[in-house]
């Protein structure tokens, strides 16, 4: 749609994407006729009316963004119990008027009923306002936004302005039985499998996530295909490969030719929410594409690195107002990730603390041997800087273990509000709910702390859990390996959402279809799994230290080929994946020829992986009209 005003113009491409959510209900068609922007008063502005993405306190909308007295109409055709999502805000000192005005096919202005008059005082923060619809059910309506302050200009913005209708299903295209209402992906930052109840661990670490394995389904061999992340997550949420999607380093972005998982939600229909517990996982990397609300980190500064606690506090009343539509969550919990200390009372649940002094006085002490400043500052040292530091190693790390065991404990009480809160709505058994951590973390196994380093297996094993009562058998399984970009097409499938072309893994469904469902499980095909490791720019000045490795998993071998290298290290680590899950035993020197066979597919994925690689955002750039082009930069989705 294009606006003009005497003296300049400007385009609002994809408008209805933003104002409006498809379904395929019956009952809940309808369609954008037009659009009118009529201004009052000519003026100058820096910043132009449209469609853009705008945060306040670190909370980002997609947002339409008027300026006093503009006035900005649709005509619409409403669905069956329809109401208004929305949010408003301002950076305006004064007082700012918003309304939303509704008017019956062609009566225009003169029968126009207000249905929503708000003024704020107070900028930077968003107020949600839902408008209630319902009187105007299946009838062809102007729905007008206005703005009104004492001085002309005054910017108002329209957070994530959709027509939602309550009780419609999701625009999907699948057959049988109907999707989730809700899904809900849960990433724990930093989180090893090995440190859960549910895998066997002998504390109680997280009993929610153990009741959830218990009446769902646990995969027992995840693979994540990076071990930090900023690199872990993008695959996470777009099923690329790291060597595809491009992003290794701190400023790098996803290309917009990506297509996240929020963005096959949205297009379905599905409300979309999100949080970034660290500023990878949010806009910095271009993973805001296809969310309609967004909690960066910066928003819950006063947790530390704790984050589960607030962003659920956030999630549970979005949630009360979206119970009747289709939504999409993303909630990224950063608790697991150090500093492990976590909050009370989680601080003593297995560390004692009368004991915290001592461990706080080790950690000084060998904290004047480690060299990595970015580790001395962590208070992360090596084997070889503790053993020089001559700090008893065994008490350092069980007291480590019992913050990070207490955090693990924290986000899981969380996530327990979260179905708690589910359950209040009626929504647990409509809800697929999945549990996932990026990657792990090292406690000297391989003689360093952190992670990010290496492939080994305390980096690339992490936790899989999906639990939907309505549709997935209890107590389910699953041994085979499988990949964390497996995930995405699995929850498309599930939802009965078409798979994009560009994906690169495989849906998880034939390994949760009943015994009986012979066709659906056939359809499975055992693959093998891939992990990467790319040193970062800013790491150079240790790179006698770093390693350049990639990883398979497959017939029972983890092969490690370390391509950069300090001279001392081995090219090739073979381990035997099952029986040495966190690779201590190297059997590559017994075994030439199973690292020959490895290496060469490992080699063959890897050319096939660097083919697939996305375009840059200046190729893709190219074949996109100005509006589309247009429409992605004030997103933010290109640059």
């Amino acid at each position: 749609y294009r606006l003009e005003n005497p003296g300049r113009s400007f385009t609002v491409g994809g408008l209805r994407n933003i104002l409006v959510q498809p379904t395929d209900a019956a009952d809940a068609t309808f369609a954008i006729e037009s659009v009118r922007l009529i201004f009052r008063k000519e003026y100058l502005a820096n910043i132009p009316s449209g469609v853009s993405w705008q945060g306040f306190a670190d909370i980002f909308r997609e947002t339409l963004v008027t300026r006093s007295p503009e006035r900005v109409e649709f005509t619409l055709d409403l669905p069956a119990r329809p109401w208004l999502d929305l949010a408003v805000g301002t950076v305006e000192d004064g007082p700012v008027t918003f309304q939303v005005g509704v008017s019956r096919g062609g009566g225009g202005r003169n029968s126009e009923s207000l249905l929503l008059k708000r003024t704020l005082t107070t900028p930077h923060r968003w107020e949600v306002n839902p408008v209630d619809l319902e009187d105007f059910a299946d009838e062809t309506v102007t729905l007008s936004l206005s703005v009104e302050a004492e001085a002309n200009g005054a910017l108002g913005f329209w957070g994530s302005p959709v027509i939602r209708s309550r009780g419609a299903m999701p625009h999907t295209g699948g057959v049988g039985g109907a999707p989730p209402q809700g899904v809900i992906l849960i990433i724990g930052d930093t989180l090893r499998r090995d440190h859960l109840d549910a895998y066997g661990y002998s504390r109680s670490t997280a009993p929610t996530l153990s009741r959830l394995a218990a009446a769902g389904v646990l995969f027992q061999d995840t693979q994540s295909q990076a071990s930090w992340t900023k690199v872990s997550v993008p695959s996470i949420l777009t099923s690329l490969y790291p060597t595809t999607h491009g992003i290794a380093d701190f400023p790098d972005r996803m290309p917009a030719s990506a297509v996240t998982v929020a963005e096959a939600f949205r297009e379905a229909g599905y409300a979309t929410w999100s949080t970034s517990s660290v500023a990878f996982s949010g806009q910095q990397s271009n993973l805001h594409q296809g969310v309609e609300v967004l909690h960066e980190r910066a928003s819950v500064a006063e947790s530390g690195s704790k984050t589960a606690r607030p962003f659920a506090d956030r999630l549970l009343p979005w949630l009360e107002e979206h119970r009747e539509v289709p939504f999409f969550v993303f909630l990224h919990a950063m608790d697991p990730h150090s500093p492990f200390e976590p909050r009370r009372p989680y601080n003593t649940l297995w560390a004692d603390a009368a004991k915290k002094e001592e461990h706080e006085k080790r950690v000084d002490k060998a904290r004047e041997f480690i060299k990595d400043e970015a580790m001395k500052r962590r208070g992360m040292p090596t084997r070889e800087e503790m053993e020089q530091a001559g700090v008893d190693i065994e008490p350092y790390l069980a007291y480590e273990h019992d913050w990070y065991d207490g955090s693990i404990r924290g986000m899981d009480a969380e996530i327990g509000r979260v179905m708690e809160k589910l359950g209040q709505l009626g929504l647990v058994d409509k809800t697929l709910v999945v549990f996932i951590s990026d990657h792990g973390e090292e406690f000297l196994e391989h003689g360093r702390h952190w992670h990010g380093n290496t492939v080994y297996g305390e980096m690339t094993n992490v936790p899989l859990i999906l639990h939907w009562p309505e549709s997935l058998s209890s107590g389910r399984v699953v041994e085979e390996t499988v990949q964390s970009i497996d995930l995405m097409p699995t929850l498309l499938e599930l939802s009965k959402i078409p798979r994009p072309d560009i994906l690169q893994g495989h849906s998880l469904v034939p390994l949760l279809a009943a015994e009986r469902d012979v066709a659906t499980r056939e359809r499975w095909q055992s693959r093998p799994a891939f992990s990467e490791r790319v040193r970062q720019g800013n790491r150079m000045a240790s790179a006698e230290t770093e390693v350049d490795s990639f990883a398979i998993v497959t017939e029972g071998w983890k092969l490690i080929h370390n391509v950069l290298k300090p001279d001392d290290f081995p090219e090739y680590e073979l381990f035997d994946h099952h029986n040495d899950p966190l690779n201590l035993k190297d059997l590559a020197p017994e075994n030439p020829e199973v690292v020959e066979r490895l290496s060469q597919q490992l080699e063959q994925w890897h050319e096939q992986a660097l083919a697939a690689r996305l375009p840059s955002d200046d190729e893709f750039k190219g074949g996109l009209s100005a509006q589309e082009l247009e429409r992605l930069r004030s997103l933010g989705y290109i640059r």
